[in-house]
Protein backbone atom coordinates (compact mmCIF):
# COMPACT_ATOMS: atom_id res chain seq x y z
CA UNK A 1 0.00 0.00 0.00
CA UNK A 2 1.13 3.36 -0.46
CA UNK A 3 3.20 5.07 2.33
CA UNK A 4 0.65 7.05 5.04
CA UNK A 5 1.09 8.78 7.98
CA UNK A 6 -0.66 10.96 10.55
CA UNK A 7 -1.41 11.93 14.07
CA UNK A 8 -3.78 10.72 16.64
CA UNK A 9 -4.57 12.22 20.00
CA UNK A 10 -5.02 9.93 23.45
CA UNK A 11 -6.89 11.54 25.59
CA UNK A 12 -9.17 10.39 28.81
CA UNK A 13 -9.43 10.54 32.50
CA UNK A 14 -6.42 10.37 34.81
CA UNK A 15 -5.02 6.74 35.72
CA UNK A 16 -7.11 5.38 32.33
CA UNK A 17 -4.30 4.04 30.79
CA UNK A 18 -3.13 5.91 27.74
CA UNK A 19 0.67 6.23 28.29
CA UNK A 20 0.72 2.31 29.19
CA UNK A 21 -1.95 1.98 25.91
CA UNK A 22 0.89 4.16 23.64
CA UNK A 23 4.22 2.19 25.13
CA UNK A 24 2.22 -1.23 24.69
CA UNK A 25 1.40 0.62 20.92
CA UNK A 26 5.45 1.61 20.22
CA UNK A 27 6.44 -1.12 21.65
CA UNK A 28 9.37 0.84 23.69
CA UNK A 29 8.56 3.57 26.65
CA UNK A 30 8.01 7.07 25.88
CA UNK A 31 5.88 7.64 28.69
CA UNK A 32 6.06 7.06 32.15
CA UNK A 33 3.49 4.83 34.11
CA UNK A 34 2.64 4.80 37.56
CA UNK A 35 -1.04 4.09 39.75
CA UNK A 36 -1.06 7.46 40.27
CA UNK A 37 -3.12 10.16 38.39
CA UNK A 38 -1.91 12.86 36.68
CA UNK A 39 1.18 11.25 35.93
CA UNK A 40 1.82 12.49 32.55
CA UNK A 41 2.21 16.44 32.36
CA UNK A 42 3.55 17.36 28.93
CA UNK A 43 1.84 16.73 25.54
CA UNK A 44 4.25 13.64 24.56
CA UNK A 45 4.47 12.08 21.10
CA UNK A 46 5.06 8.40 20.62
CA UNK A 47 6.45 7.74 16.73
CA UNK A 48 5.83 3.93 15.04
CA UNK A 49 7.63 3.92 11.96
CA UNK A 50 7.40 1.08 9.32
CA UNK A 51 7.87 0.92 5.83
CA UNK A 52 4.07 1.24 5.12
CA UNK A 53 3.34 3.99 7.71
CA UNK A 54 4.11 6.70 10.44
CA UNK A 55 1.74 6.66 13.12
CA UNK A 56 2.16 9.54 15.78
CA UNK A 57 0.32 8.84 19.14
CA UNK A 58 0.25 12.20 21.47
CA UNK A 59 0.30 11.27 24.74
CA UNK A 60 -1.64 13.57 26.86
CA UNK A 61 -2.36 14.36 30.38
CA UNK A 62 -5.45 13.25 32.14
CA UNK A 63 -8.85 15.46 31.69
CA UNK A 64 -9.33 17.01 34.83
CA UNK A 65 -10.79 20.39 36.84
CA UNK A 66 -7.87 22.86 37.09
CA UNK A 67 -6.43 24.25 40.39
CA UNK A 68 -3.26 25.25 40.15
CA UNK A 69 -0.89 26.95 37.14
CA UNK A 70 0.30 23.39 36.54
CA UNK A 71 -3.47 22.39 36.21
CA UNK A 72 -3.87 24.55 33.46
CA UNK A 73 -0.83 23.75 31.56
CA UNK A 74 -1.57 20.55 31.18
CA UNK A 75 -5.32 21.24 30.24
CA UNK A 76 -3.38 23.51 27.28
CA UNK A 77 -1.67 20.40 26.14
CA UNK A 78 -4.68 18.44 25.83
CA UNK A 79 -6.69 21.06 24.16
CA UNK A 80 -3.29 22.11 21.61
CA UNK A 81 -2.84 17.59 21.20
CA UNK A 82 -6.78 16.95 19.67
CA UNK A 83 -6.12 20.20 17.39
CA UNK A 84 -5.15 19.42 13.85
CA UNK A 85 -5.08 15.20 13.97
CA UNK A 86 -6.68 12.32 11.82
CA UNK A 87 -7.89 10.36 15.18
CA UNK A 88 -8.53 10.71 18.55
CA UNK A 89 -8.61 7.99 20.92
CA UNK A 90 -10.67 8.34 24.46
CA UNK A 91 -9.61 5.58 26.90
CA UNK A 92 -11.71 4.68 29.83
CA UNK A 93 -11.28 2.33 32.48
CA UNK A 94 -13.42 -0.80 31.61
CA UNK A 95 -13.32 -2.06 35.11
CA UNK A 96 -15.66 0.10 36.23
CA UNK A 97 -18.85 2.06 35.23
CA UNK A 98 -18.54 5.02 33.09
CA UNK A 99 -18.56 8.17 34.83
CA UNK A 100 -21.12 10.77 33.41
CA UNK A 101 -18.47 13.13 33.26
CA UNK A 102 -16.67 10.43 30.70
CA UNK A 103 -19.52 10.07 28.47
CA UNK A 104 -20.26 13.65 28.36
CA UNK A 105 -16.69 14.76 27.56
CA UNK A 106 -16.67 11.69 25.04
CA UNK A 107 -20.23 12.88 23.41
CA UNK A 108 -18.43 16.61 22.54
CA UNK A 109 -15.52 14.93 21.09
CA UNK A 110 -17.88 12.97 18.84
CA UNK A 111 -19.33 16.83 18.07
CA UNK A 112 -16.32 17.94 16.34
CA UNK A 113 -15.06 17.17 12.86
CA UNK A 114 -12.57 14.71 13.72
CA UNK A 115 -12.88 10.75 13.61
CA UNK A 116 -12.91 9.42 17.51
CA UNK A 117 -12.99 5.90 18.84
CA UNK A 118 -13.55 4.63 22.45
CA UNK A 119 -10.79 2.56 23.46
CA UNK A 120 -12.24 0.60 26.62
CA UNK A 121 -9.20 -0.36 28.64
CA UNK A 122 -8.44 -2.88 31.55
CA UNK A 123 -10.33 -5.38 30.77
CA UNK A 124 -7.89 -7.72 32.33
CA UNK A 125 -9.81 -6.18 35.61
CA UNK A 126 -13.74 -6.95 33.87
CA UNK A 127 -15.35 -9.40 32.48
CA UNK A 128 -17.56 -9.37 29.10
CA UNK A 129 -20.60 -9.92 31.46
CA UNK A 130 -19.62 -6.55 33.29
CA UNK A 131 -18.66 -4.52 30.48
CA UNK A 132 -21.38 -5.39 28.24
CA UNK A 133 -24.23 -3.69 29.72
CA UNK A 134 -21.84 -0.35 30.07
CA UNK A 135 -20.46 -0.86 26.03
CA UNK A 136 -24.60 -0.53 25.17
CA UNK A 137 -24.15 2.93 26.96
CA UNK A 138 -21.24 3.66 24.27
CA UNK A 139 -23.34 2.36 21.09
CA UNK A 140 -25.96 4.91 21.87
CA UNK A 141 -23.11 8.48 21.51
CA UNK A 142 -23.64 9.88 17.94
CA UNK A 143 -20.86 9.48 15.41
CA UNK A 144 -18.25 7.51 17.84
CA UNK A 145 -17.18 5.08 14.78
CA UNK A 146 -15.97 2.53 17.01
CA UNK A 147 -15.52 0.67 20.22
CA UNK A 148 -12.55 -1.35 21.26
CA UNK A 149 -12.21 -3.35 24.05
CA UNK A 150 -8.31 -3.77 25.10
CA UNK A 151 -5.91 -4.19 28.13
CA UNK A 152 -2.98 -2.42 27.08
CA UNK A 153 -0.88 -3.76 29.98
CA UNK A 154 -1.28 -7.63 28.81
CA UNK A 155 -1.10 -6.34 25.11
CA UNK A 156 -4.48 -7.89 24.68
CA UNK A 157 -6.35 -7.01 21.33
CA UNK A 158 -3.85 -4.41 20.47
CA UNK A 159 -3.50 -5.30 16.47
CA UNK A 160 -7.18 -4.33 15.75
CA UNK A 161 -7.04 -1.04 17.32
CA UNK A 162 -3.80 -0.44 15.70
CA UNK A 163 -5.32 -1.30 12.22
CA UNK A 164 -8.16 0.82 12.34
CA UNK A 165 -5.98 3.98 13.74
CA UNK A 166 -3.64 3.01 10.18
CA UNK A 167 -6.74 3.82 8.24
CA UNK A 168 -7.35 7.02 9.77
CA UNK A 169 -4.20 8.54 8.95
CA UNK A 170 -4.44 10.82 5.65
CA UNK A 171 -0.90 12.23 5.36
CA UNK A 172 2.13 10.84 3.06
CA UNK A 173 5.02 12.87 4.89
CA UNK A 174 7.89 10.89 7.11
CA UNK A 175 7.43 13.33 9.95
CA UNK A 176 10.78 11.38 11.89
CA UNK A 177 13.33 9.03 11.04
CA UNK A 178 12.65 5.21 11.36
CA UNK A 179 15.12 4.98 14.25
CA UNK A 180 13.26 8.10 16.45
CA UNK A 181 10.04 7.24 18.60
CA UNK A 182 9.76 10.65 20.40
CA UNK A 183 9.89 13.79 19.72
CA UNK A 184 11.46 14.39 23.17
CA UNK A 185 15.27 15.01 23.74
CA UNK A 186 17.21 12.65 26.09
CA UNK A 187 17.51 15.53 29.20
CA UNK A 188 13.13 15.49 29.43
CA UNK A 189 13.51 11.29 28.49
CA UNK A 190 15.75 11.11 31.80
CA UNK A 191 13.83 13.75 34.01
CA UNK A 192 10.81 11.83 33.38
CA UNK A 193 12.32 8.30 34.46
CA UNK A 194 13.00 9.69 37.69
CA UNK A 195 9.99 11.24 38.36
CA UNK A 196 8.66 8.20 37.31
CA UNK A 197 10.67 6.52 39.86
CA UNK A 198 9.44 8.73 42.81
CA UNK A 199 5.72 8.10 42.05
CA UNK A 200 6.20 4.60 42.96
CA UNK A 201 7.71 5.31 45.98
CA UNK A 202 6.32 7.90 47.49
CA UNK A 203 2.83 8.27 48.91
CA UNK A 204 0.22 10.90 49.23
CA UNK A 205 0.21 14.42 47.84
CA UNK A 206 4.03 14.70 47.91
CA UNK A 207 4.62 13.32 44.15
CA UNK A 208 1.65 15.93 42.89
CA UNK A 209 4.17 18.54 44.25
CA UNK A 210 7.51 17.08 42.46
CA UNK A 211 9.12 18.51 39.22
CA UNK A 212 12.51 17.08 38.04
CA UNK A 213 15.14 19.01 35.64
CA UNK A 214 18.69 17.35 34.42
CA UNK A 215 20.80 19.62 35.24
CA UNK A 216 24.19 17.91 33.17
CA UNK A 217 24.80 14.92 31.30
CA UNK A 218 28.56 14.33 30.75
CA UNK A 219 28.83 11.57 27.90
CA UNK A 220 31.73 9.78 28.30
CA UNK A 221 32.27 6.06 25.42
CA UNK A 222 31.83 3.56 28.48
CA UNK A 223 29.93 5.71 31.08
CA UNK A 224 27.00 8.59 31.42
CA UNK A 225 27.64 11.15 34.51
CA UNK A 226 24.42 12.38 35.38
CA UNK A 227 23.35 15.17 37.54
CA UNK A 228 19.52 16.18 38.44
CA UNK A 229 17.11 18.33 40.53
CA UNK A 230 13.80 16.68 42.18
CA UNK A 231 12.02 20.42 43.05
CA UNK A 232 9.26 19.80 45.77
CA UNK A 233 7.07 22.51 47.70
CA UNK A 234 7.65 21.85 51.09
CA UNK A 235 10.60 21.33 53.61
CA UNK A 236 8.93 18.12 55.22
CA UNK A 237 8.24 16.91 51.44
CA UNK A 238 12.13 16.89 51.20
CA UNK A 239 12.19 15.23 54.09
CA UNK A 240 10.06 12.57 53.17
CA UNK A 241 11.78 12.24 49.95
CA UNK A 242 15.30 12.01 51.17
CA UNK A 243 14.19 9.72 53.73
CA UNK A 244 15.59 8.44 56.78
CA UNK A 245 19.61 8.75 57.06
CA UNK A 246 19.43 9.23 53.02
CA UNK A 247 17.88 5.54 52.56
CA UNK A 248 14.35 6.72 50.50
CA UNK A 249 16.51 9.05 48.07
CA UNK A 250 19.34 6.07 47.89
CA UNK A 251 16.60 3.89 46.94
CA UNK A 252 15.00 6.05 44.27
CA UNK A 253 18.56 6.72 42.74
CA UNK A 254 19.60 3.36 42.78
CA UNK A 255 16.34 2.26 40.69
CA UNK A 256 16.90 5.44 38.64
CA UNK A 257 20.64 4.10 37.78
CA UNK A 258 19.84 0.51 36.96
CA UNK A 259 16.51 1.44 34.75
CA UNK A 260 18.57 4.68 32.43
CA UNK A 261 21.76 2.18 32.48
CA UNK A 262 19.53 -0.43 30.48
CA UNK A 263 17.85 2.63 28.25
CA UNK A 264 21.41 3.95 27.56
CA UNK A 265 22.94 0.95 27.23
CA UNK A 266 26.08 2.04 29.03
CA UNK A 267 26.90 2.54 32.99
CA UNK A 268 25.68 5.62 34.42
CA UNK A 269 26.72 7.69 37.28
CA UNK A 270 23.14 9.68 38.95
CA UNK A 271 23.61 12.10 41.33
CA UNK A 272 20.34 13.64 42.80
CA UNK A 273 19.80 16.71 44.86
CA UNK A 274 16.31 17.86 46.35
CA UNK A 275 15.70 21.32 46.44
CA UNK A 276 12.43 23.28 48.12
CA UNK A 277 10.40 25.28 46.09
CA UNK A 278 7.32 26.81 47.51
CA UNK A 279 4.34 27.07 45.43
CA UNK A 280 6.53 26.55 42.00
CA UNK A 281 3.30 24.90 40.24
CA UNK A 282 0.81 28.31 41.21
CA UNK A 283 3.80 30.00 39.28
CA UNK A 284 4.34 30.17 35.55
CA UNK A 285 7.82 31.33 35.95
CA UNK A 286 8.89 28.50 37.74
CA UNK A 287 7.33 26.06 35.35
CA UNK A 288 9.27 27.43 32.94
CA UNK A 289 12.46 26.93 35.45
CA UNK A 290 12.36 23.21 35.74
CA UNK A 291 10.97 22.61 32.25
CA UNK A 292 7.54 22.28 31.84
CA UNK A 293 6.78 25.21 30.11
CA UNK A 294 9.19 25.38 27.98
CA UNK A 295 8.16 21.90 26.25
CA UNK A 296 5.02 23.51 25.25
CA UNK A 297 5.72 24.03 21.64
Amino acid sequence: MAFRSGFIAVVGKPNVGKSTLINALIGKKVSIVSPKPQTTRNKILGVLSNKDYQAIFVDTPGIHKSKTELDNYMQKNIDNATQDVDLILYVMDGSKDFAEDDLNELTNYCKGKTSVYAVVNKMDLSSKEAVFPRLSVLNDIKNLEQIFCISALQKKNLEPLLNACIEKLSDTIKYFPDDVITDKGIGFVIAELIREKILWHINDEVPHGVGVVVEQIVSNPNIEMITATIYCEKQGHKSIIIGSKGAKIKEIGQECRLALQKMLSKKVNLELWVKVKPNWRNREGLLSEIGYASEES
